[in-house]
């Protein structure tokens, strides 16, 4: 039911056999880019990439409940744990990544005019087409995800084509353009590119972050990770803990962000505690049912200094029980302890260990766990690699 993300993610649910549920919708294919202009990099630096449609769109949609209050100003910190985890405020994608880094940015506008009209990037990138200018859904995509930016001409004609079938004031998007950025191909830095790996293109932790998953965790990594899940007499989750060893890559490493996904929308957290670091951010993000927490460790560290963060979230009641829980790893952890604690009344016939190369990739190396005496089953993983590891469980008749 819950998922939870820094260098790492993890998710108990229902549905062990459906995979994440954060892949992105099925890949659409635009308008291929006029091949004569060999100069324009937008295009081909982002060949790779794929139409995401209206997923990131839908997300940012400025009618979702809260959404006009959470853009209004940025949550502030010594309401946040109130605010997000105590009345279930909703704020939406585009509202988290405006309060990291400020709503006017030609990204967040893109993303706000495209999921405001209800337009798919394959029907954007039809009616430019109509208009004499080619510019395919991957590009668009990259754009409005801050990966590159419109700087060709016939990218900056694009853009105030864009305005009108936005019905944005004539500039608006232009105005937003940075300076010009280097040529050549860019690769991702290594911790979002290492996270991709794992969570694959428009995960919901990527969603969540916003303009902060290009850097996410970047001057950290974890070393020793123990959860400790806890299951209640209706088997549903009723909570969690988590402990972390985090060593900094580089000096002045002073914050962690952790993202933690709900399946169920019954599930939602209800109180937040941090025993190791200083809670600055607890955001719940309704419609994509997760929440972004961030921590500080309380000082800068030096270059591969460590520092422990441990935090619990008490959840809601969701409406169908829990049968499974995992964590994701973009690094190899030291060790990895999982443990999972169930009520007396509601004992499990059975359960198993088992690791994905990838969200969404089948299970293997499954492996049966025995039952403890305190009602519990736990699995240690020493020279844990990446990866999705979890435990699956199931009731009797």
């Amino acid at each position: 039911m819950s998922r939870r993300a820094d260098s790492d993610e993890t998710r108990a649910t229902a549905r062990p056999d459906r995979g994440d549920g954060d892949r992105p919708d099925p890949p659409g294919r635009g308008g291929r880019p006029d091949r004569d202009d060999r100069d324009d990099r937008d295009d081909r630096d982002d060949r790779d990439d794929r139409g995401w449609a209206a997923a990131a769109a839908d997300a940012a949609r400025p009618d979702q409940p809260g959404a006009a209050a959470a853009s209004a100003e940025p949550v502030r910190t010594e309401e946040a744990h109130i605010t997000a985890a105590r009345t279930g405020r909703a704020l939406t994608t585009s509202a988290l990544h405006a309060a990291a880094t400020g709503a006017d940015t030609f990204p967040a506008v893109l993303r706000e005019a495209l999921g405001r009209r209800g337009l798919s990037l394959e029907r954007v990138s039809e009616r430019l087409k109509a208009r004499g200018i080619t510019i395919s859904q991957a590009t668009l995509s990259s754009w409005q995800r801050g990966r590159s930016q419109p700087e060709r001409a016939r990218s900056l004609r694009a853009v105030d084509v864009l305005e009108e079938i936005l019905d944005l004031p004539a500039g608006t998007l232009r105005s937003l353009l940075g300076p010009r950025r280097p040529r050549g191909r860019t690769t991702p830095p290594g911790a979002e590119g290492a996270a991709l790996q794992i969570l694959g293109e428009d995960s919901v932790v990527e969603k969540a972050l916003g303009a902060r998953f290009r850097h996410f965790n970047q001057e950290t990594s974890s070393l020793m990770v123990h959860d400790i899940v806890r299951i209640g007499e209706s088997g549903t989750m009723s909570g969690f803990s988590t402990t972390n060893v985090l060593r900094a890559g580089r000096a002045g490493a002073d914050r962690a962000l952790f993202v933690l996904s709900f399946d169920d929308e019954a599930a939602e957290p209800v109180d937040i505690r941090v025993t190791c670091g200083r809670l600055a951010e607890a955001t719940y993000l309704k419609g994509l049912k997760s929440l972004v927490l961030e921590i500080h460790f309380g000082r800068k560290l030096a270059k591969l200094d460590t520092t422990v963060v441990s935090y619990a979230v008490e959840v809601s009641p969701s409406l169908t029980p829990a049968t499974h829980y995992e964590r994701w790893s973009r690094t190899n952890l030291h060790e990895y302890l999982q443990q999972v604690y169930f009520h007396p009344g509601t004992l499990p016939v059975d359960c198993h260990r088992y690791v994905r190369e990838k969200v969404g990739a089948p299970p293997r190396a499954q492996r049966r766990i025995p039952l403890g005496a305190a009602h519990d089953v736990h699995v240690l993983t020493s020279r844990c690699k990446p990866g999705v590891h979890g435990v699956a469980w199931e009731y009797g008749p």
